[in-house]
């Protein structure tokens, strides 16, 4: 899922991007996020290795700890926060959520 090699050409470009921060005080903060959910939803449907599927609850409860993690722990969104999933090839679907 996702633009074929962007992960490498944006880590190449800006290799601090993948560095880790252990001084929270140095946390970026952007004005809005954008999550592309369907790698979101891909990582918390589909179990590693040979382990039996999550019922439909533990996924979404997954994925909320998961959205959660990134805009607690991760990121601090200033002023929004963008998920979007696609539907199909000609569709995109976004949901807009502001605090």
């Amino acid at each position: 899922m996702g633009v074929p090699r962007f992960f490498r050409w944006i880590s190449e470009r800006y290799p601090k991007c993948n560095s880790v921060i252990t001084d929270l005080t140095l946390m970026p903060v952007f004005d809005n996020l954008y999550l592309d959910m369907n790698g979101i939803i891909h990582q918390c449907s589909h179990p590693d290795d040979n382990a039996p599927s999550p019922s439909e609850r533990d996924m979404l409860l997954s994925i909320f700890a998961y959205i959660d993690r990134i805009v607690k722990q991760i990121v601090r969104c200033g002023a929004g926060l963008s998920l979007s999933t696609r539907c199909d090839v000609s569709s995109m679907v976004a949901v807009r959520v502001s605090h």
